[in-house]
């Protein structure tokens, strides 16, 4: 294999690397800057930084973010299910429909535990 047959592979990153700094770039002079003490709060985590890191602390954030991610990659086998389902035919079909069915079992556990309440 010569290294020419990647030329292709090498002027896509060389391109996508020069478009997404140019507009870095462009943007910078541009872009509003107000920032305040809002803006520069730690708000990703769910909670308020502190000092100790053996604190504890509520789980809760983290219990919907998993749950959300399980979701999400259901989605993500969904969709190309079903885009292909005349080509996987019936054992697809049963195949689909038993993963789903564990996701629903869990969901409803899920449910039943009252893991979904923020209180």
């Amino acid at each position: 294999m010569q290294l020419s047959e990647y030329f292709p592979v090498l002027l896509f990153l060389v391109v996508a690397l020069l478009i997404g700094g140019g507009l870095l770039v462009v943007a910078k002079p541009i872009r509003p800057h107000r920032p305040d003490f809002a803006k520069n709060s730690p708000y990703e985590c769910g909670f308020n930084a502190f000092d100790d890191a053996r604190k504890q602390f509520d789980v809760r954030y983290y219990r919907v973010a998993i749950f959300f991610i399980v979701f999400d990659i259901e989605l993500a086998f969904t969709i190309p299910w079903a885009v292909a389902i005349r080509d996987v035919s019936w054992p697809g079909f049963f195949a689909m429909m038993f993963f789903l069915f564990i996701l629903a079992v869990g969901f409803a556990y899920e449910w039943g535990k009252k893991a979904l309440e923020w209180e």
